[in-house]
């Protein structure tokens, strides 16, 4: 598989780390950036390896910054965009699992790095459940990505 990977400059090592790992399982890996621990802004990044993923030139992205929640909050004002923020394994596998996520988001302030090893791996050993009722809530997703307003249960 091949990875888009971002962060910002609190996310620097971790990334390099998540690199490594994932090169030594095989996988290929593009580097966004930032690669300096000098004050960046995590949207850029974040938007970017979105936008990528979403135009398929990535099987999946993994991006990180200091708490996670910021680059995941960009990635996913692209639509098409599924980023997942875990801190966990549990929370990355259920992201595949039920949520189609094609974005993996961690915080190096909040994760330690073998937890973080943990979640990709968990990450990516987990496929999409296609089944009716998740495959339903990801219509639904790209359905807001489109602009579309969802209507509540008996409004319709």
């Amino acid at each position: 598989m091949h990875f888009i990977l971002a962060s910002d400059h609190v996310g620097v090592a971790l990334k390099q780390l998540i690199a490594a790992h994932l090169q030594e399982l095989g996988h290929t890996c593009a580097d966004l950036g930032t690669d300096s621990t000098q004050s960046t802004d995590y949207p850029i990044f974040g938007s970017n390896a979105a936008r990528q993923v979403v135009a398929g030139e990535a099987d999946f992205g993994i991006l990180i910054c200091g708490s996670g929640i910021g680059i995941s909050i960009a990635a996913n004002k692209v639509p098409g965009a599924r980023c997942a923020l875990a801190s966990e394994p549990v929370s990355a596998a259920l992201a595949r699992n039920h949520n189609n996520a094609n974005l993996l988001a961690l915080g190096a302030r909040t994760i330690g790095s073998e937890l973080a090893l943990a979640c990709v791996d968990a990450f990516l050993s987990t496929d999409f459940d296609n089944g009716e009722r998740h495959a339903r809530r990801v219509a639904q997703l790209a359905q807001l990505d489109a602009g579309v307003a969802l209507p509540l249960p008996g409004t319709a």
